[in-house]
């Protein structure tokens, strides 16, 4: 299911998408409007529900199968087809559930860093409006929603190169319609960009604007109290060349990933080309990027997608 910038949603057959080498161009994933983008990547099963969070901390439930099936090119159908948006609302997370267990979590974090614990169950609902996730301050937006056990690590990852890795049971449990706690300590004009679940075998994956990325061992971040400045994951030198994270996530070597820059185009590689490299140095290159674009979204493909399927070029 992909999701741009102005709002135009598809789902399409994860078998449009072969295997390329780090460092291609990719291929054109969609076409879109002028001024428009790609923004948001999921993948998931027809029969899933889809829980579309705004940037206002309210979420909409669908059925995947409601979204109509487009062509690989194809830009979508306007998603306030689908949800009831209000006036300037729109799409910052989107979460594909099988089922609302209430031995699982949701947990969200917004743009300035606060962090909210929800029990899944609590939204098993469905309003025409909508349902509050989080109250956020004014000025605040919420970015990203992960499904959670009760027992995870989450690591948090700011646009300038900082990251915090600290218990979820540090984030205390609290209902819908409460706010939330701080999850890390900003510098001035950092923002938060990525939150993500760990195991201390797994790797942080980080790319930035410019098509830079590396992985770095996640053992190499300390558990430290939630709501401390954290430790650097980037060498906050290089950002001039690399341009600033716009996104993490935690992988294996044998994962598969994709890539969708501001041009709509889209590359899908192995984590385990991506160069395993140190807390605070800089990244290589993963994928080309025209002068006037740049890196929007990255999207982790889940062990039984095919890993050779026969896309077009």
């Amino acid at each position: 299911v992909t999701l741009t910038h102005l709002g135009y949603v598809k789902r399409m057959s994860m078998d449009n998408y072969k295997t390329q080498r780090r460092g291609g161009k990719g291929i054109t994933g969609l076409t879109t409007r002028e001024n428009d983008f790609v923004k948001d990547l999921i993948i998931t099963s027809t029969h899933d529900n889809l829980l579309f969070f705004t940037n206002t901390g309210k979420v909409y439930k669908i059925k995947a199968y409601e979204i109509p099936e487009g062509k690989r090119t194809a830009r979508g159908t306007p998603v306030v087809n689908f949800l009831n948006l209000m006036q300037h609302e729109r799409v910052t997370a989107v979460m594909p559930v099988k089922e609302f267990s209430n031995e699982r979590y949701l947990v969200a974090v917004t743009r300035n860093g606060i962090i909210k614990k929800t029990s899944l169950e609590q939204f098993d609902k469905n309003r025409k409006n909508g349902l509050m996730a989080i109250k956020l301050k004014e000025g605040d937006e919420l970015i990203d929603v992960k499904q959670t056990t009760g027992s995870n690590k989450i690591i948090i990852v700011t646009r300038y190169g900082k990251a915090i890795c600290f218990n979820e049971a540090d984030v205390r449990e609290m209902g819908r319609m409460a706010g939330g706690v701080k999850s890390i300590q900003l510098d001035e004009n950092d923002e938060v960009v990525s939150m993500a679940l760990a195991e201390k075998n797994e790797e942080l994956l980080v790319v930035t604007s410019e098509g830079y990325g590396k992985r770095t061992p996640v053992k190499n971040y300390p558990v430290q109290k939630r709501g401390g400045k954290g430790i650097l994951t980037y060498d906050k030198n290089k950002f001039e060349k690399t341009g600033p994270l716009v996104g993490a996530m935690i992988v294996n070597e044998d994962d598969e990933v994709m890539l969708i820059n501001s041009d709509g185009i889209i590359i899908r590689i192995k984590a385990g080309d991506v160069s395993r490299l140190g807390r605070t140095t800089q990244g290589v290159k993963i994928m080309k990027v025209a002068d006037d674009a740049n890196i929007i979204a990255i999207a982790k493909i889940p062990e039984d997608a095919s890993e050779d399927s026969e896309g077009p070029d």
